[in-house]
């Protein structure tokens, strides 16, 4: 298949990142053909302001039937038991809008958008159908710099945590209502998020940490705070599943270790969100 390719980005002044190579380290993979990764990066936005430049839509149109094959047959062989209409679900769930925005957000993607001056003053840079859009593409890109081999494992790693979740059916995005179902029958209490915010009014980002019994298990980010309790609980959920399948049902041994900056903070640390019982 042949793609208009944008050309490499200008020159990163001494000393400064580039946000091209950094998303490329991010991701796991180097490219051979770097102008694939510049093309799936730029917004038409950008393209009306630098004539001959090619947008991104191209390869998103592509990412997005990659991104289907990968997680379809992932789903077909991990759960052997699931009816086609089942199937069907969890990867709607798992390929959605929300899902590619946010792990866009989680590899900084937009941090390497080209957009326009407009675009970029409105917050596009966090703009959920932008970020989604972007994230197809570069997977497109992957696909046509490595080849299947290169952009599955990016998949899988980037929404691989959500496969079993979505897979549990009706319900089952209902992370926060599961896990206190989950904590009680394990701990007998319910569980705790903690939550702080970051960015400014038009673009907050929230982190949520959840704890059970004291011990951190999930973290999770959104745009709300909403949200990211529920990525923090669908977390907890997964990590909490890997760690009793061997266990008895008193076996809270295994916590996910603290990270990111709510649970560095302390009890007046204003980054610091009050516990919120579920």
């Amino acid at each position: 298949m042949m793609v208009s390719v944008a050309s490499p980005p200008p020159d990163v002044p001494a000393g400064a990142p580039d946000p091209l190579g950094s998303l490329a380290d991010r991701l796991g993979h180097t490219f051979a053909a770097p102008e694939l990764l510049a093309t799936a990066v730029t917004h038409r936005s950008w393209c009306a302001e630098h004539p001959g430049s090619p947008s991104n839509e191209r390869l998103e149109f592509l990412g997005d039937a990659v991104l289907g094959v990968v997680v379809t047959d992932y789903l077909f062989l991990s759960y052997p038991d699931l009816a086609e209409g089942q199937l069907a679900k969890a990867r709607a769930s798992v390929v959605s809008a929300a899902a590619l925005a946010d792990v866009a957000r989680q590899v900084n993607l937009g941090d390497a958008l080209r957009l326009g001056r407009g675009e970029d003053a409105s917050g596009g840079r966090d703009k959920a159908s932008i970020l989604a859009d972007a994230m197809e593409a570069v997977l497109g890109a992957v696909w046509l710099d490595g080849g299947l081999n290169a952009v599955a494992p990016i998949i899988l790693d980037l929404l691989g945590d959500r496969v079993p979740l979505a897979a549990a059916g009706p319900g089952g995005s209902d992370f926060k209502t599961r896990l206190q179902e989950r904590s009680a029958q394990l701990a007998g209490v319910p569980p705790e998020y903690r939550v702080a915010s970051t960015g400014p009014d038009h673009a907050k980002q929230f982190e949520a940490l959840v704890f059970i019994a004291g011990e951190q298990w999930g973290t999770g980010t959104g745009r709300s705070k909403k949200e990211a309790e529920q990525a923090a609980a669908a977390n907890a959920l997964e990590r909490l599943g890997s760690a009793t399948s061997d266990a008895g049902p008193d076996d809270l041994s295994r916590p996910a270790p603290p990270t990111g900056s709510v649970a560095n903070g302390t009890d007046d640390d204003p980054a610091r969100g009050e516990p919120d019982r579920a």
